[in-house]
């Protein structure tokens, strides 16, 4: 396998959602013709293996998912893991976006010291936060939903103990921006 290949592949596995071509070609330091024609490898590489997953194209968009073959025990699963009870690192990481929300996947991943992906994944299947993607950054920031507001039943985020101290908390924002700078 190509080494970008291999590098779309790694991206397109952490990605929750699409990747556009402009997205990977930035990332990989890459020509967009080179990413387009390894990305079309690599979803004839799945499509030909049989596999369990599968990547899409939309466009200029692709997305690695699960095998449509393989559906019916993906939603019971989902249905699983979306109607139990949740993690505790899944409660760490909503906590932290709901009192430092709006909050970035790479500051979630830095507060908790580790990959916050598929925790992400989780809370957003279960309707308890919600993404929007800032264009000029290029990044996806967090905040806790209406359902999540409601479900506790506050009437609005600044509604939660200690809401105002956590949100602004120096000690972290100063933790971020070192380990900003020194990435």
């Amino acid at each position: 396998m190509s080494f970008i290949k291999s590098k779309i592949e790694s991206l397109l596995f952490i990605s929750a959602k699409p990747m556009t071509v402009n997205q990977l070609a930035e990332l990989l330091k890459a020509d967009k013709k080179e990413i387009i024609k390894s990305a079309g490898e690599l979803l004839e590489d799945y499509k030909n293996s049989q596999s369990g997953i599968q990547i899409i194209n939309d466009g200029a968009k692709y997305q690695m998912v699960s095998s449509p073959d393989n559906a019916k025990i993906i939603q019971e699963f989902i249905k699983d893991e979306t109607t139990g009870e949740l993690s505790k690192p899944s409660l760490e990481a909503l906590t932290i976006i709901a009192y430092r929300g709006p909050v970035s996947k790479i500051d979630l991943d830095r507060i908790r010291g580790v990959n916050c992906a598929l925790i992400l994944r989780n809370l957003l299947l279960r309707g308890l936060v919600e993404g929007r993607l800032d264009k000029k950054r290029n990044e996806t920031y967090y905040t806790a939903s209406f359902d999540f507001i409601r479900f506790l039943g506050l009437n609005k985020i600044d509604d939660l103990p200690d809401y105002a101290r956590l949100h602004q908390d120096e000690t972290l924002d100063r933790m971020l921006k070192e380990a900003e700078v020194n990435n």
